[in-house]
């Protein structure tokens, strides 16, 4: 979350906030690990692509239903040329107050082109609250976002209703993670996860903990973000401002700077503008959609996936410190059957897509190709 915030821990649940916004907090947690650590090539061009030939993309919307709410769901379909049967896999996004299926097209257009024993098709979907899905008032949390993921995939009028036996999800960030605690509960079954730069603390708690004074903070912040009126002049002065978003992205979210263009601001900008876009981000920036709470939780949920699913962890040379620490703490963990590091920081499979599909596509020839 692109601000810069004080909190004085005194027994007043005061908060204090500086209106500059150039030294972002979004920092998050991630971690990886199993028994083969790899280190990815440093060239650009070892999947055979054709970017001069644009695939069709389908996008369209499906419509979950959450309690007494009807929401509109975003996602987009891309297909090879092929017209040979596909195996499914699902991208999705890193959660952040500017999430979107932006971030993963260039991987999906990439891997769906590639010419091997399995013809592959990706779909890629908005979380509720965020990208370009419909964003309610509703109570977010982390359960919320795992029930989306868990109907999205099993509901039988869903996108995903013929991919019972042949589902891949590829998730970044929170996603990932979401992911993985779903799959632990045996509430979705896919035959190979992929974690590209797992993370699973929010902003705020990552930085300052998660002890009850600061807790009743995040919850007072929480309420101000959501309120009317002032929210909205809260969440316009600390995140929805095109400064706040390109010091975000060039402090953490990419790796290099200069990867960082006017288009993707311009992109990232305009999601914060959506009628609603402060709800899901005020409970995210908060550690309300944070799957975890601690690090020997997070190794719990991949270690549950020991001789279960197949797990690739990718982690980022450039990540934050903390963040870094905890992608370090998976490396040679029980249940993640290989572990790869690509250049990057918090959205490698934006940044250097085509380095990261490399390893993605490697993962699933070794996993499914010699089975095809």
């Amino acid at each position: 979350m692109a601000f810069s915030a004080t909190f004085y821990p005194s027994s007043s649940p005061s908060l204090a906030f500086s209106s500059k916004t150039h030294k972002p907090i979004f920092t998050q947690t991630a971690y990886f690990s199993k028994s083969l650590t790899v280190k990815a090539s440093t060239t650009l061009d070892k999947l055979s692509v054709d970017d001069k030939s644009p695939l069709p993309t389908k996008t369209n919307s499906w419509k979950w239903k959450f309690k007494e709410n009807l929401i509109n769901i975003y996602y987009e379909a891309h297909e090879g040329k092929s017209s040979d049967p596909s195996k499914n896999i699902l991208m999705v996004p890193t959660i952040s107050d500017v999430s979107t299926v932006e971030e993963w097209r260039s991987v999906a257009r990439n891997i769906v082109q590639q010419t091997g024993q399995v013809n592959w098709r990706a779909t890629i979907v908005d979380w509720p609250g965020l990208g370009y899905s419909d964003r309610p008032k509703i109570d977010y949390n982390a359960d919320v976002m795992e029930k989306f993921l868990v109907d999205f995939i099993n509901a039988p009028d869903g996108p995903m209703n013929s991919s019972e036996n042949d589902l891949v999800v590829f998730g970044g960030g929170h996603g990932a993670t979401i992911t993985v605690r779903a799959a632990k509960k045996g509430l979705v079954k896919p035959k190979a996860i992929a974690a590209v730069a797992p993370t699973w603390a929010g902003p705020l708690p990552i930085v300052f903990g998660r002890d009850s004074g600061m807790e009743t903070r995040y919850g007072l912040l929480r309420g101000t973000l959501r309120a009317p009126a002032v929210g909205w002049m809260m969440y316009n002065m600390l995140v929805s401002n095109e400064k706040a978003i390109e010091s975000q992205y060039k402090s953490h979210v990419y790796a290099n700077p200069e990867n960082v263009t006017p288009g993707i601001i311009e992109s990232r900008y305009a999601l914060t503008k959506k009628e609603g876009a402060r709800y899901a981000p005020a409970a995210f920036l908060t550690g309300l959609l944070d799957p975890v709470q601690s690090r020997e939780e997070f190794l719990e949920l991949f270690a549950a996936m020991e001789g279960k699913t197949p797990v690739l962890v990718v982690s980022s040379k450039g990540s934050p410190k903390r963040s870094k620490a905890e992608m370090e703490a998976l490396r040679g963990t029980k249940g993640v059957n290989k572990f790869v590091e690509v250049p990057g920081a918090l959205l490698p499979q934006e940044e250097y897509p085509n380095l990261v599909a490399e390893e993605l596509y490697r993962f699933l020839q070794e996993n499914f190709e010699s089975k095809a």
